[in-house]
């Protein structure tokens, strides 16, 4: 069985940390993710509810707010529960194992990143004149494409001392 979810998106909110009774560390906030789209199709976004605790919470808690863009690795999980007025209701979330900051600084709310969750600005980099050519030569990579066909051997079937 495989439950692996990662994702790459925008927060909607400030993540707020809060603690459980038993003074564990938690916070739930939204990532707003776009889907792929082709040329001329309009851009859809999901809107995707996640959970972290612990540490976890509290990085992201400190590190992270509204609008910062942020990849997330995780497992979705279906809670089930009675709400106020006694119906039963399901909640799907990511429950959050890590996160990743995935823009820069400049990029930053306080930077002029848009609240509509559109595409960030894009940075302004001032990137330093290449360095002077050395005579550092890097050594070839060995790969599958450098082999030539004399270079392999054929193995029977009935050798005992197969490599795996």
């Amino acid at each position: 069985m495989l439950n692996r979810v990662i994702l790459m998106g925008r927060l909607t909110a400030d993540p707020e940390l809060k603690k459980t009774a038993s003074d564990i560390s938690v916070t739930s906030f939204t990532l707003a993710v776009d889907r792929n789209y082709g040329k001329g199709a309009d851009r859809q976004t999901d809107f995707i509810n996640c959970v972290a605790w612990r540490q976890t919470a509290e990085f992201i808690s400190r590190y992270f707010s509204k609008g910062r863009l942020m990849a997330v690795e995780g497992s979705i999980q279906v809670r089930n529960y009675v709400d106020k007025n006694d119906n039963k209701r399901q909640a799907v979330e990511v429950l959050i194992d890590q996160a990743y900051f995935a823009d820069s600084k400049n990029s930053a709310p306080h930077a002029g990143v848009p609240d509509d969750f559109g595409p960030p600005p894009p940075p302004s980099r001032s990137y330093a004149a290449a360095p002077a050519a050395s005579s550092y030569q890097p050594a070839p990579s060995m790969g599958y494409s450098s082999g030539a066909a004399e270079d392999f051997e054929e193995v029977s079937e009935d050798e005992e001392d197969l490599p795996f």
